[in-house]
This record gives structure tokens, sequence and C-alpha cells, in this order.
């Protein structure tokens, strides 16, 4: 049940770790199927069609798994971010700064910030 849910929430490096099995598998069956043969021009259909498949499944699994690595990062520094404002808003007693760099009331409009 544990792993249902880890595939579940994890579902692209699921895809991606399943495209890599798909890989080697076209990989082994282009090899098996060029073994069987002895000449070479009968030999490099399957090379062609099951190292070109591999490729294809490679690269796509591998962009499936940097994609989840870089959403994660996205998600840790979303995490940051929000934790600096928190401190921000305890330590100052103000609102935090929005992305102008002036202070952001509810309403939207920009506070006036006064240096000290």
């Amino acid at each position: 049940m544990k792993l249902l849910k880890l595939c579940r929430n994890h579902w692209d490096r699921t895809v991606a770790i399943a495209l890599m099995v798909g890989a080697t598998v076209a990989l082994v069956g282009g090899w098996i199927g060029a073994s069987d043969t002895v000449l070479t021009f009968e030999q490099i259909p399957y090379l062609i069609s099951g190292g070109l498949a591999a490729v294809c499944l490679t690269v796509v699994g591998a962009t499936l798994w940097l994609s989840a690595d870089v959403r994660d990062e996205w998600r840790k520094l979303d995490e940051l971010e929000e934790a600096v404002r928190e401190i921000d808003v305890r330590s100052n007693g103000h609102e935090p700064l929005g992305r102008g760099g002036s202070a952001v009331s509810g309403g939207g409009q920009p506070l006036q910030v006064s240096e000290r």
C-alpha cells in the first residue's frame, strides 16, 4: 500500500523508471534479434530500431526525472521564501516587501516606506 501511495505522489519518477526499463528491454530485444542472424544487412534493422527506441525512451525518461527534480527545488525555494517572510514580519512587525521593493497593503496598493 505504501508503494502505491509513493508511486502516486512521485508519478513522474515512476514513469521515468518505467521508461528506462522499456529502453533496456528495447536495447536487449534489438541485440537478441541481431544475434539470431549471421548476415550484417539483416542485423542492421534490429540494431537501428532497438537502439533508436532505447535512445528515445531514455531521453524522455531523463527529461521527466530532471523536471521532477527541478519541481522539488522550486518547492523548497518557495518554502524558504515563506519562512523568510514570516521571520521578517515577526522581527519588524510590518508587511513584507512586495516584488517591486515596496511594501504591499492588503488592498494591493503600495505602502509608503519611510527610511529610518
